[in-house]
């Protein structure tokens, strides 16, 4: 192997978007001669894929950011970069603030990546955060250089066509536009070969994939065409949205077994006030409705979601509802915020009387419950035996590796590295909030 010409460093904000953003910038840079390294101080070029979703992820941004220009300070050459939705929704902001930034790009510029960096080590300040003609969008096919695990993120489409009030995401990453499903079935094929035995597919709203674009085939069409790739074990998907939940995909998954028995739902709020306000297009009773015909095509299918507490004029009535949605559907596991409002959005106008000290006792006492939920749904595992993909070595304990289920519960258990990549039964002898331990059988 040669030796390398330049060294890159990533640092990855966010959702799975912008991690596998960041694997396909990856493969990009890597045909210019890059390799990636894990020490941000020996690096010639530091890129920054950020996320815009919640106030707190950009003040992370900012710190690392000054973290990284102490470095230029010091007199050492190496280039900076931000990418992704801050970028997006910042990139002039960036660029007047900080005047040793040298590259701020959005996420339409991933497929460029090479030609921005190029110029921005030639000495050359680069803002790009013009979005792409949808038409023929250019989907990178080059397969992350660094996939080496069990499980591993494909896009099928960018962008969404979502008004839900409360999201910044529309204004980021633009409007939808669905991957050629043949583009996507080769990806899979290719990951296969690397090893790949779980294919995670991802986009904003998976569910309208294909819609918008004249003789492509639907989300659920695609999940077949997925499943018929030999070597792929196993099938996941993020994020669905409960509006556009069809028929035709809970039929997949009484004909899939490729299917996993978990899937993400958001839904926001139990309250249909609330869900009105969000513009969400669904209510409560919709909600359920798309739960029990899941539970009816996969009776083991457990459930996970997104809760956003002290919404515009939420009250304790409010609340309550959402309270009483997570002990009627069972949800084994939340992620749970309180509203953060951001820049553009119409939540932003909207009247406001939800105290942040009220959200956060809210908060407080969801993620409580849902930690009980968690803890007795992972204690009514113990004494069964489970499938587990072996994903690899245990974080904490040495001979102990890791692995999930179908439904997506954590098993640890005593085991050799050799086990990675392979589906094992094991029987769970104790179950935590957030994982199991098990012996293999």
């Amino acid at each position: 192997m040669r030796t390398p010409d330049k060294l890159v460093y990533f640092h990855t904000f966010g959702c799975q978007m912008n991690v596998y953003d960041t694997g396909k910038m990856k493969a990009k840079l890597t045909a210019d001669g890059f390799a990636t390294t894990d020490d941000p101080t020996e690096a010639d070029l530091v890129l920054l894929n950020t996320c815009s979703i919640r106030e707190k992820a950009v003040d992370k941004l900012l710190s690392t950011l000054g973290e990284h220009r102490a470095r230029k300070r010091k007199g050492q050459k190496v280039t900076i970069g931000v990418a992704g939705c801050v970028a997006q929704e910042r990139g002039e902001e960036l660029m007047e603030r900080f005047p040793d930034l040298d590259l701020v790009f959005g996420p339409d510029g991933v497929p460029h990546v090479r030609d921005l960096v190029a110029r921005a080590m030639e000495g050359h300040r680069v803002l790009d955060t013009e979005f792409l003609d949808l038409e023929n969008y250019p989907f990178i096919q080059d397969v992350d250089p660094s996939v080496h695990g069990v499980s591993s993120f494909v896009t099928i489409q960018k962008g969404c066509d979502n008004k839900c009030t409360f999201c910044i995401v529309p204004s980021t990453r633009g409007v939808e536009a669905s991957r050629p499903h043949a583009q996507i079935v080769q990806e899979c094929h290719d990951l296969v070969a690397r090893g790949v035995r779980e294919i995670v597919l991802i986009g904003q709203n998976v569910n309208s994939y294909g819609l918008k674009t004249p003789g492509e085939c639907t989300f659920a069409e695609l999940l077949y065409k997925v499943a018929a790739v030999p070597g792929v074990e196993r099938i996941r998907y993020t994020t669905s949205h409960p509006r556009d939940m069809g028929d035709d995909v809970m039929q997949a998954y009484a004909d899939l077994p490729q299917l996993t028995s978990h899937l993400h739902l958001p839904v926001q709020s139990g309250s249909n006030k609330i869900l009105r306000r969000m513009k969400r297009y669904y209510t409560r009773e919709r909600y359920l409705e798309v739960v029990d015909k899941l539970r009816a095509a996969r009776p083991d299918i457990v459930l996970t979601t997104d809760i956003i507490v002290g919404f515009a004029d939420e009250t304790d009535d409010d609340f309550a509802q959402t309270m009483s949605l997570l002990d009627e559907v069972g949800f084994v596991g939340s992620f749970s915020f309180k509203y953060s409002p951001r820049p553009g959005t119409p939540a932003l106008k909207m009247k406001w009387s939800t105290p942040p000290e009220v959200a956060s006792e809210r908060l407080t006492a969801y993620q409580n419950r849902q930690r009980e939920l968690s803890l007795a749904w992972h204690r009514s595992l113990e004494g069964r035996s489970v499938d587990v993909l072996v994903e690899g070595p245990s974080r904490h304990d040495e001979g102990v590796v890791c692995g999930r289920t179908s439904t997506h519960a954590m098993v640890n258990f005593p085991g050799d590295i050799e086990l990675v990549g392979q589906t094992l039964p094991v029987s769970v002898t104790r179950g935590f909030t957030h994982s199991c331990r098990g012996e293999r059988l």
